[in-house]
């Protein structure tokens, strides 16, 4: 079940995270807030809030950093709404946007515009999410795991794909079996670098690169508005392409 995941360098260009660090601290407060707002402060009875917090240890996030953020977050009163937008960037690739914000006429009025400054179209509910699946995607560092039995063990409990990269594994479960997945990897001992549900694409779509950079150039855009948490396309990107933005 190794290989190539297409959609593997879809959401970001390489080194993107260090570059973005204050923004990935970002949407994790945003994300430990609604937790907390949604189910309380106690990850053990909280899946969603412990995910948070798993993902904010993967993310290197000082603890007083994640200390601070939950307890503001019990006593926050910010109006945080999850909402969602779908569009077309340039040569008709599918877009997806999670939002996490305190002001959707703020929110639809950026996106629409960034939109249309580059090319695409924001479209209704219902136009693009079609296209994508949600699943499971959680990352491991690969360490010194016996592979072979790895794999046998993590696909009895539910895994779909198995992407064996330099340092980490990728694995991806459908979204009934991510819990599932989560649960035999602490079994295992075995802590999760990142660990989320996301938007994959049934299908992804070519672009020659001059048109790829122009999608992810608009993707970056999307990702720079403190609005927006998480952005999903089906555009295949290429090594030539990450190798034009370096």
């Amino acid at each position: 079940m190794s290989g190539h995941n297409k959609w593997s360098t879809i959401k970001r260009k390489k080194g993107a995270i260090d570059a973005k660090r204050s923004k990935i601290f970002s949407r994790i407060i945003k994300e430990i807030t609604i937790s907390v707002r949604e189910s309380g402060t106690d990850p053990d009875n909280n899946p969603r809030l412990r995910l948070a917090l798993n993902n904010a240890k993967g993310a290197n996030m000082p603890k007083d950093n994640i200390q601070r953020a939950l307890s503001k977050a019990d006593k926050d009163n910010t109006s945080l709404v999850e909402i969602t937008y779908e569009g077309y960037a340039p040569n008709g690739i599918a877009v997806f946007i999670e939002c996490l914000t305190d002001n959707t006429q703020r929110s639809v009025s950026n996106i629409r515009s960034l939109f249309s400054k580059r090319g695409g179209s924001l479209g209704t509910n219902g136009s693009v999410g079609f296209m994508f699946d949600r699943k499971g995607v959680i990352t491991i560092p690969k360490g010194n795991l016996n592979l072979d039995d790895f794999e046998l063990e993590i696909i009895d409990s539910g895994a779909d794909e198995i992407d064996i990269q330099d340092d980490t594994i990728v694995i991806t479960t459908a979204l009934e079996d991510f819990g599932l997945v989560q649960k035999k990897l602490d079994q295992m001992g075995i802590e999760a670098e990142n660990a989320s549900l996301q938007r994959i694409p049934q299908e992804t779509k070519s672009l020659e690169v001059s048109q790829g950079l122009r999608v992810l150039r608009l993707v970056d855009e999307f990702e720079d508005d403190e609005d927006i948490q998480n952005v999903y396309h089906n555009m295949e990107v290429t090594d030539e392409m990450m190798d034009a933005l370096d």
